[in-house]
């Protein structure tokens, strides 16, 4: 499986940023992924999970932010973050035509995307998928950061390990309830905010990665495509 086709999109009053679209024969979904915080597009978990989710039927359009394509340290301003992830969901439209689309990221790409459908601004959209969703700083539990998802109005699944220090699951569980039949969440026992696991779960890394991505299949199998 290639690394995709590199192409390039605008960001309204911000230039252009590069991405990459895996869409393999076999693709029945397409979904627009964003970057953690700390690395762009290219680092290496999400080039294997994009890979894994080609192996299932799922197209991918990974991005840079605005930031990380001017190898900028800090993010953008939520608005910006929240707008590119809106271009890459109109790029995504317009490269593969007739593929029902879903959005999300590893971590703050996530966030950001779902920052983005809280907004109203991820019309074509059928659902958010979230790689290690980043409810509070590393170590410093708290839940001010999924306060706008009361107003998501899609199914979201959370992928989440029982040791990310980004998400304290007591806290995570209660607000995923809350928020009802909208939400899917499936933890992976031993597994760190990069999805890697301790010996003793009895998995590899590498069959985490196939987790995820079978995960992601089978929860998108069942929305209205």
């Amino acid at each position: 499986m290639t690394a995709g086709d590199k192409l390039r999109f605008a960001v309204p009053g911000n230039g252009e940023v590069s991405a990459l679209l895996l869409r393999p024969a076999t693709a029945r979904w397409l979904l627009v992924l964003g970057h953690g915080a700390g690395a762009g597009m290219a680092h290496p978990f999400l080039g294997r999970l994009t890979g894994e989710l080609a192996e299932v039927g799922i197209a991918t359009l990974r991005y840079q932010f605005p930031y990380m394509e001017e190898q900028r340290r800090v993010p953008d301003r939520p608005e910006l973050l929240a707008a590119t992830v809106a271009a890459a969901v109109r790029t995504a439209m317009e490269t593969a035509r007739g593929l029902p689309l879903l959005a999300g990221g590893k971590s703050m790409g996530g966030r950001m995307t779902s920052q983005a459908a809280a907004e109203g601004i991820l019309t074509e959209v059928k659902g958010l998928v979230f790689f290690g969703f980043p409810l509070h700083p590393p170590n410093h539990p708290g839940t001010k950061r999924a306060d706008h998802l009361a107003k998501v109005s899609l199914p979201m699944l959370f992928l989440q390990g029982t040791r990310d220090t980004l998400a304290d699951l007591t806290l995570l569980r209660p607000i995923c309830a809350k928020l009802g039949s909208l939400v899917s969440l499936h933890i992976i026992p031993e597994a760190d905010h990069s999805f890697h696991v301790l010996k003793k779960s009895g998995k590899t890394d590498e069959e985490v990665m196939i987790e995820l991505a079978q995960t992601t299949s089978c929860w998108a199998g069942k929305l209205n495509g």
